[in-house]
């Protein structure tokens, strides 16, 4: 069973203005993917000390997945703000999660998405559309129990 935090990064939302569908989709679809995984959700503002609580508050989960905040706005700081936390960047995540979300739609291109691990557990940026989050929920279901494995100090995948 993984745990997982989903912390979406939204002024309106938060403020109550913007209902928040991404979240409750991200964790529709893990709940789906990988059954009996704990996931919860929080909604904070884009602003830097709201991120950075929401984070150490979910430490202990073994990934937190944001949505929202990676753009090219000025109120847009979740990746800087991830980077600054995390001891260990994953480069490699949010250069696949960008690359198949352009595949999707070009305005992939402009995501400064960022992954990274701060102890044990990994964070990682997801987009704050319905359909970028749907997307990006998707494609790391998918890799998520390998990645925990791995944290975990697993065999890696070798026979």
């Amino acid at each position: 069973m993984l745990k997982v935090a989903v912390i979406t990064v939204s002024d309106r939302a938060s403020r109550n203005e913007y209902e928040d569908l991404s979240g409750p989709r991200i964790r529709e679809i893990l709940e789906q993917r990988l059954p009996g995984s704990d996931v919860s959700l929080t909604v904070v503002p884009d602003e830097a000390e709201a991120i950075s609580r929401a984070i150490a508050g979910n430490l202990d989960r073994d990934y937190i997945l944001t949505c929202g905040g990676t753009g090219l706005s000025p109120r847009d700081i979740t990746p800087e703000t991830c980077a600054r936390i995390c001891a260990r960047d994953i480069p490699g995540i949010s250069e696949w999660l960008r690359r198949e979300s352009a595949r999707e739609t070009l305005h992939a291109v402009f995501s400064r998405a960022y992954s990274g691990m701060k102890g044990r557990t990994v964070i990682v940026n997801f987009p704050g559309s319905l359909r970028g989050a749907e997307l990006c929920a998707t494609l790391m279901a998918g890799v998520m129990r390998h990645g925990h494995d791995m944290v975990l100090g697993g065999d890696h995948g070798k026979p």
